[in-house]
């Protein structure tokens, strides 16, 4: 009996998936449970895996295509079963049928491109989608915008950089590879400036679908969402010392500023519940666990993975578990349960020397922190003497609708004291 493959939701929020590579061409044997395809969600690319057993009969959709979560992407059956019922479908233009134009033919037991593509359907400008559009490889390289950016400082040529990342797509590592190795492609411009020549006057990316959700997921948050911002600095000079002394008994306990005021932020959340709170539109969710989300800028766009009962965590605990879901985000390797759950979350530009900044609410949690660059700073001690020490700005948006002035102020108190005195974090 044929068994039906289609796209499936590999995420919870996920809405489309692009086919990022097909696996199993047809004809190949396949077993319940083999991978067919990689998938790009909208938050990381994960495996498609076959719900039955005999040959990959037909696949229905292209490599790089974009579909809806529900949408038949291939057929398994056994090799002499009709399945022309199953994938039978509206006749294009020159009386071919879709699927007929998607998969590829198969003869003589091996799989051969049809010779030329079918018309797409015509579709109003309204309903065409960037990401819908299949880009061939050879009209242009596909690449990140910060890829794109560091090869056009550095004189590189993108043809010659072999892409690492979904579909082929050129990513930062790439072009870090590519400098490192030499592989330029030319020689670099003398100037800092670089303008590249063209004739062409723009280019259309097409969004990525952890893009896609970006935008919406903002949309959702800045629009409706009344938000109000408190800002406070903090000293980090026995932070600091904490640390060092930590490294200094070696590499096992070793934790970064980060790690500290993760570890920090989380054992404050469980003091006041209120905070690490959801919004759901008719109550107001008080978490008495704290799973904190932590914001990770990738080459695609940021992603928030959870370290779950953060405050339970021993700092050594955090530092581990912060840098291999920051490693798995980077690599799209994330799954869901790793990317979904969050109370509360923390975003991180401080090692991009930002002094402060705002972060946007992820709904429906109804905060945020925003931590900036550490700076030596001149202070006005007690004595009336001045002294360099190590200082932080951290701003935390709120809800209004869930946290108000006084509340939000009364966390950050808690928050000075845990950082200020870090000593409060170690048990």
């Amino acid at each position: 009996m044929a068994t039906k493959v289609f796209m499936e939701a590999l995420s919870p929020t996920m809405e489309e998936g692009r086919l990022v590579k097909w696996l199993k061409n047809e004809g190949d044997a396949v077993k319940s449970g083999d991978v067919l395809a990689e998938v790009e969600t909208d938050k990381a690319v994960m495996e498609l895996a076959a719900r039955g057993a005999g040959v990959l009969r037909k696949r229905l959709v292209n490599e790089g295509e974009a579909v809806p979560v529900g949408t038949l992407v291939g057929v398994i059956a056994s090799a002499g079963e009709d399945i022309s019922a199953l994938v039978g479908a509206p006749k294009t233009g020159d009386g071919r049928s879709k699927t007929e134009d998607a998969g590829s033919k198969m003869e003589d037991g091996r799989s051969k491109a049809p010779a030329a593509p079918a018309p797409a359907p015509a579709a109003p400008p309204s309903s065409i989608s960037p990401s819908s559009i299949a880009v061939p490889p050879s009209s242009r390289s596909l690449s990140s915008p910060l890829a794109k950016r560091l090869a056009s400082e550095s004189g590189l040529d993108l043809a010659s950089v072999a892409g690492s990342g979904p579909g082929g797509r050129i990513i930062k590592r790439d072009i870090e590879a590519a400098l490192a190795t030499g592989s330029a492609g030319g020689d670099r411009p003398s100037s800092s400036i670089f303008h590249p020549t063209s004739s062409i006057d723009f280019e259309d990316l097409p969004l990525s679908l952890i893009r896609k959700t970006i935008a919406r997921r903002l949309a959702e948050s800045i629009g409706p969402i009344p938000t109000f911002y408190l800002t406070a600095e903090f000293d980090l000079e026995r932070a600091s010392e904490m640390r060092a002394a930590m490294a200094a008994m070696g590499d096992d306990y070793k934790v970064s500023f980060n790690d500290i005021i993760l570890k920090a932020t989380a054992t404050a959340l469980a003091q006041h519940p209120e905070v690490n709170a959801h919004w759901l539109g008719d109550h107001i969710r008080l978490h008495h666990r704290v799973h904190l989300g932590m914001a990770v800028a990738t080459d695609d766009g940021l992603i928030v993975p959870v370290i779950f009962d953060a405050d339970k965590k021993r700092m050594s605990e955090i530092a581990i578990e912060s840098k291999m879901l920051a490693k798995k985000a980077r690599e799209r390797k994330l799954t869901p349960a790793e990317y979904t759950g969050s109370t509360f979350s923390v975003s991180n530009l401080g090692m991009m020397q930002i002094e402060q900044f705002t972060a946007i609410i992820n709904p429906p949690e109804c905060g945020i922190l925003a931590i900036g660059a550490i700076e030596d700073k001149p202070v006005v001690a007690a004595d009336g003497s001045t002294q360099i020490r190590k200082r932080l700005r951290v701003t935390m948006s709120c809800d209004h609708r869930a946290i108000d002035g006084a509340v939000g102020a009364r966390f950050l108190q808690t928050l000075r004291r845990m950082i200020e005195n870090p000593l409060m974090l170690v048990y």
